[in-house]
């Protein structure tokens, strides 16, 4: 009852003098939607840094709770600067009366599962790529979905969650913008119903999915920070097999790909996927070469298959991550790929995995021939991850030098691998922005 008194006769006395009290850091008030990246925060805060839509007018802020409204804040994917917040769980598969949509709304064409599996059994149908009329419906139906899923968001955009916001289903699409900050945000579920078969001669062939939760494409100066992005409500581990493979639903969490530049991802949680991040989306993209500068830090990566990240062509500082992998992980394959003309910068990542997983597991080289590493904790024990894999795959993959021809200055204070390994533990991911 003091302490209630005491708060009334200063806020009086304030009132008196004209003062405007300010609230104490960490009262969960702060208004996080006009942050701006800090001026050594990583890649994206080179050339200019990235500040978003921080200098949106009064008339370009919004508060969203529906697909609709959301598609109406983003105006196209204009370049005006905004600011989104998202309230509450906004679904992408919904009309724009805010009614449920499935597979089955977007089916057209004639396109059923059951005729698709029998006209392009490989059994039957060979090696050659699907076509007549089951994968025309199937192209129809799909684009039907991404017309309601994809989101283009334009340059100098701000996309924050308020507390406990979800965007479900969506694929945010940063399709050659420039100067975006996502924040404070969950992104689960980005669900294709319409996979591709893709023939693979003289091999198993596999399922292709089309939605990317976040998509960087040919974009630059993005901050994207306490973001958690996962599969939850459909994982792809409880999809049936067709033709000896998994029917995945689910594309990539984050891929940053055709020449994006100068990106930073920041205390993000990535969550029970496959395939994670690839950085790069083809080694023969040689427009990539002098872009693709990312930098990732104080992410938790959770039961992640692959590409945690993979790196094709760019300068990549991976420092202060968390990866952990689950005892029941049988399907693990590796966390970070090193492929074509790729240069990662990793040091004091902090890993965690059953005995199955060995430190040489952690990194797999596709074409890739340099791989800088410092300061590695692997099971709480320091390792030399370059030497371990360099011992361990010299039979079957050429050696990997730590030359990788560059050194981050771009980045702020690293903390050791162990004292990172419980700070992202507790801070990594959306709700918990300090």
């Amino acid at each position: 009852m003091r302490t209630h008194r005491r708060a009334l006769q200063l806020t009086a006395l304030a009132g008196m003098l004209g003062l405007a009290l300010t609230t104490p850091a960490g009262a969960g008030t702060r208004d996080i939607s006009r942050d701006t990246l800090a001026t050594d925060d990583g890649w994206a805060a080179a050339d200019g840094g990235t500040t978003g839509g921080s200098t949106a007018d009064d008339a370009h802020v919004f508060t969203v709770r529906t697909r609709s409204e959301l598609v109406r804040a983003l105006d196209g994917g204009s370049a005006t600067p905004k600011i989104i917040r998202i309230a509450g769980t906004v679904d992408a598969n919904t009309t724009d009366d805010g009614d449920r949509l499935d597979c089955d709304d977007y089916a057209t064409g004639g396109y059923d599962l059951d005729a698709y599996l029998a006209a392009y059994d490989p059994r039957t149908w060979g090696s050659a790529k699907p076509s007549g009329p089951q994968e025309q419906a199937r192209q129809a139906s799909a684009a039907k979905q991404a017309e309601r899923v994809e989101l283009a968001v334009g340059s100098n955009t701000t996309i924050v969650g308020l507390k406990g916001a979800v965007l479900k289903g969506a694929s945010l699409q940063l399709r050659g913008a420039d100067n975006v900050i996502v924040r404070n945000l969950e992104l689960r579920d980005a669900y294709d119903c319409f996979p591709v078969w893709q023939p693979n001669t003289g091999g198993l062939g596999d399922w292709k999915t089309a939605y990317d939760n976040i998509w960087v494409r040919g974009a630059g100066h993005v901050w994207i920070d306490h973001v958690t992005l996962s599969d939850k409500g459909h994982l792809d581990e409880d999809e049936p097999t067709y033709f000896g493979r998994n029917f995945l639903r689910h594309d990539g969490l984050l891929d940053i790909t055709n020449a994006s530049d100068l990106v930073t991802v920041s205390w993000s949680r990535f969550a029970d996927h496959d395939k994670a991040i690839l950085i790069g989306n083809g080694d023969t993209a040689t427009g990539d070469r002098g872009k693709l500068r990312v930098t990732l830090h104080h992410n938790q990566f959770e039961n992640v298959v692959q590409r945690a990240p993979r790196v094709r062509f760019g300068q990549v500082h991976l420092y202060n991550n968390r990866y952990v992998v689950p005892a029941d992980a049988h399907d693990y394959r590796y966390s970070v790929g090193v492929s074509t003309e790729s240069a990662v910068y990793a040091e004091n990542n902090a890993f965690t995995t059953p005995g199955h997983v060995e430190a040489a597991d952690l990194v797999k080289s596709w074409n890739g021939t340099a791989l800088h590493q410092t300061g590695t904790l692997f099971n709480g024990y320091p390792v030399d991850l370059l030497a371990i894999y360099n011992a361990y795959n010299s039979a079957s993959e050429r050696d990997l030098t730590a030359d990788v021809g560059w050194t981050p200055t771009l980045h702020q204070k690293i903390d050791s691998a162990e004292r990172a390994d419980r700070e992202v533990a507790r801070g990594a991911g959306a709700g918990r922005i300090r």
